[in-house]
Protein backbone atom coordinates (compact mmCIF):
# COMPACT_ATOMS: atom_id res chain seq x y z
CA UNK A 1 0.00 0.00 0.00
CA UNK A 2 3.12 2.45 0.47
CA UNK A 3 3.16 2.72 -3.36
CA UNK A 4 -0.37 3.47 -3.41
CA UNK A 5 0.19 6.62 -0.66
CA UNK A 6 3.19 8.60 -3.31
CA UNK A 7 0.55 8.10 -5.95
CA UNK A 8 -1.29 11.15 -6.61
CA UNK A 9 -5.03 11.02 -7.42
CA UNK A 10 -4.79 11.43 -11.11
CA UNK A 11 -2.05 8.60 -11.30
CA UNK A 12 -4.33 6.13 -9.25
CA UNK A 13 -6.94 6.67 -11.48
CA UNK A 14 -5.02 6.06 -14.54
CA UNK A 15 -3.58 2.94 -13.34
CA UNK A 16 -6.84 1.91 -12.28
CA UNK A 17 -8.44 2.45 -15.97
CA UNK A 18 -5.51 0.57 -17.43
CA UNK A 19 -6.49 -2.66 -14.86
CA UNK A 20 -9.60 -2.08 -16.49
CA UNK A 21 -8.80 -2.49 -19.92
CA UNK A 22 -6.28 -5.29 -19.04
CA UNK A 23 -9.16 -7.30 -17.50
CA UNK A 24 -11.08 -6.37 -20.75
CA UNK A 25 -8.92 -8.57 -22.21
CA UNK A 26 -10.05 -12.29 -23.80
CA UNK A 27 -6.63 -13.59 -24.04
CA UNK A 28 -6.43 -12.34 -20.36
CA UNK A 29 -5.44 -15.59 -17.84
CA UNK A 30 -7.26 -16.40 -14.51
CA UNK A 31 -4.17 -15.59 -12.59
CA UNK A 32 -3.58 -12.26 -13.81
CA UNK A 33 -7.23 -11.39 -13.63
CA UNK A 34 -7.52 -11.89 -10.08
CA UNK A 35 -3.89 -10.08 -9.25
CA UNK A 36 -5.47 -6.87 -11.88
CA UNK A 37 -8.46 -7.49 -9.77
CA UNK A 38 -6.91 -7.31 -6.71
CA UNK A 39 -4.82 -3.98 -7.68
CA UNK A 40 -7.79 -2.16 -9.49
CA UNK A 41 -9.60 -2.99 -5.67
CA UNK A 42 -6.62 -1.28 -3.83
CA UNK A 43 -6.54 1.69 -5.99
CA UNK A 44 -10.36 2.47 -5.70
CA UNK A 45 -9.72 2.53 -2.58
CA UNK A 46 -7.67 4.72 -2.32
CA UNK A 47 -9.08 7.29 -4.65
CA UNK A 48 -12.41 7.15 -2.64
CA UNK A 49 -10.47 7.84 0.00
CA UNK A 50 -8.60 10.86 -1.43
CA UNK A 51 -12.28 11.89 -2.64
CA UNK A 52 -13.71 11.78 0.61
CA UNK A 53 -10.77 14.06 1.88
CA UNK A 54 -11.29 16.10 -0.39
CA UNK A 55 -14.68 16.69 -0.06
CA UNK A 56 -14.68 16.90 4.07
CA UNK A 57 -11.94 19.85 3.12
CA UNK A 58 -14.72 21.90 0.41
CA UNK A 59 -17.50 21.13 3.32
CA UNK A 60 -15.13 22.76 6.01
CA UNK A 61 -14.04 25.70 3.73
CA UNK A 62 -17.52 26.30 2.93
CA UNK A 63 -18.22 26.23 6.50
CA UNK A 64 -15.56 28.65 7.61
CA UNK A 65 -17.11 31.14 4.55
CA UNK A 66 -20.34 31.11 5.84
CA UNK A 67 -19.48 32.24 9.46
Amino acid sequence: MAEKERLSFEEALKKLESIVEQLEDEEITLEDSVKLYEEGVQLSKFCTEILEQAELRIEQVNEANTQ
